[in-house]
């Protein structure tokens, strides 16, 4: 079990002239928003101190420039620290907006009728101009269509290519540019507006690690990022829409990661559900190994005020009971008036629940079984035996990640120190719980392989002399998800 010791310590250099390692004592992740409260270098260094593994850069917001920047002082933070540091760039999506109004503004009262249509003069207390054709392709009789984040509700009562008809549901005010939900239909439209393929591209130019794939509604939304990405960076799919629920397992098994996007899920479905879809999404994830992320207010009340919720801190310990691989803060560090105390507050929920023994107790209850293949055979096996032996740490050696993912869905009660000479295999393993990587001279015999995992265990603390380690590894190395080795060692006192 994770001790309760300091939150991070600083060890030798390495001899290959990597800078000290700051390790973290816990083993859920922890990803952190940057905005406008957050991107300085300073508080950049300072939330990553606190505990943050990922940044996240939502282009729904900031130029290039600004976003090249945030990257070019994370870059520079991790090659200081040593530790690898993992980014996420998060598409906006087709996000779906009324246009203008005459005045700004308007106010729908209950029972009111207004209708929706493309034309392109600006609102006024009987319409309102909605820019996507597409969403009239899909409307029938008696659809529902939410507006800003659900605070409205409009009742489709007639409709044709270009208009529809409603009845206000729940009326209030309607200004400029709020967002359209239309919860029960799936839109003929791709998840990657034009938008998106320009900030896309970008992103990978600048080597981002994560590419957070917004409105998915099927599987083959995420095969058409995959085409476009290809191996230039991981996918985590974000989880906001009711049709990709009905798809859930095939969009698990086609993704890197998988984001529970609690925000704009919460608006196109009843509140009382999302608790429930939270708890099967990470369980569907848990089941492929597949990591996954708990996102949107989680401390939402840390925007404006030093200390959360009560309910708030049970949210967080909720999504680590349930054993998410990381939780994620959103406003609270891009544009709060509190990002470092928001970070803080969630590591100390994290490694206060993972010292909790029911949370170990509900680990082992829960742990999912392995497929017929030697790879999880032995991954299985490794925490197995390190729960038998006492073992300080399970150390893998991987190249493309596979081996230490395969050891994170076990959820060993000990730390997964990962050895990997590739630099972009560490920082998408930034966001996998219980992993921590280093990065390593490449080995090319077994004997090289346990003499470098005995000197980094030693050298970054994992295992102290007299202590064991398991070491996983695929022979012949090199070749992904050929997890074929387990061999027990011990430091010498």
């Amino acid at each position: 079990m994770i001790s309760d010791v300091p939150i991070s310590v600083l060890v030798p250099a390495r001899r290959f002239g990597y800078k000290p390692i700051m390790r973290r004592y816990r083993q859920a992740k922890i990803i952190s928003t940057l905005g406008p409260a957050s991107e300085t270098p300073e508080m950049i260094k300072a939330l990553f101190d606190a505990g943050a593994d990922v940044f996240r850069l939502n282009f729904s917001h900031g130029s290039h420039e600004d976003q090249a920047e945030r990257i070019a002082v994370i870059r520079a933070l991790e090659e200081q620290t040593g530790r690898p540091i993992g980014i996420l760039s998060d598409l906006q999506g087709p996000k779906l907006r009324v246009g203008d109004f005459a005045d700004g503004a308007i106010l729908l009262e209950d029972g009111a009728s207004f209708r929706l249509d493309l034309n392109d003069a600006d609102g006024d207390q009987t319409r309102a101009p909605l820019p996507h054709p597409e969403v009239f392709e899909a409307l029938t009789e008696g659809t529902d269509i939410l507006l800003d984040d659900g605070k409205l509700c409009l009742r489709v009562e007639k409709m044709g290519s270009d208009y529809a008809d409603t009845r206000v549901v729940t009326g209030g005010k309607l200004s400029n540019h709020k967002g359209v939900n239309v919860p029960n239909a799936v839109l003929p439209i791709s998840a990657i507006t034009k938008k998106d393929r320009a900030d896309l591209e970008f992103a990978l130019d600048q080597e981002v690690d994560y590419i957070g794939l917004s409105f998915i509604q099927r599987p083959e939304d995420v095969r058409e990022a995959r085409k476009l990405i290809g191996d230039r960076a991981a996918i985590m799919s974000k989880l906001e829409k009711p049709s990709s629920i009905d798809h859930l397992d095939d969009i698990v098994v086609m993704s890197d990661a998988v984001m529970v996007a609690r925000g704009d899920l919460g608006v196109e479905m009843p509140a009382e559900d999302v608790p429930i879809l939270q708890k099967r999404i990470i369980r569907a994830c848990r089941k492929q190994g597949t990591p996954v992320v708990v996102a949107t207010q989680m401390l939402e009340s840390m925007i404006s005020s030093p200390t959360p919720t009560r309910a708030e801190a049970s949210d967080v310990a909720t999504a680590i009971y349930d054993q998410a691989d990381a939780v994620m803060l959103s406003a609270e560090t891009a544009t709060g008036d509190y990002p470092l105390e928001a970070v803080k507050m969630m590591q100390r929920i994290i490694r206060r629940v993972e010292r909790d023994p029911e949370f170990w107790d509900r680990t082992e209850a829960r742990h999912t079984v392995p497929e017929a293949t030697t790879a999880d055979a032995i991954t299985a096996a490794a925490r197995q035996v390190a729960e038998t032996v006492s073992a300080a740490v399970i150390v893998t050696y991987t190249t493309s990640g596979s081996t230490s993912v395969r050891a994170a869905r076990e959820r060993p009660s000990v730390p997964i120190l990962c050895l990997t000479e590739q630099i972009r295999t560490a920082r998408r393993l930034a966001a996998v719980w219980g992993v921590q990587c280093v990065i390593a001279e490449d080995v090319r015999d077994f004997a090289a392989m346990i003499d470098e995992a005995r000197e980094m265990a030693a050298e970054f603390e994992f295992a102290a002399p007299g202590q064991q380690l398991i070491v996983t590894a695929g022979v012949p190395f090199g070749t992904p998800g050929a997890t074929n080795v387990l061999r027990i060692e011990r430091l010498d006192d």
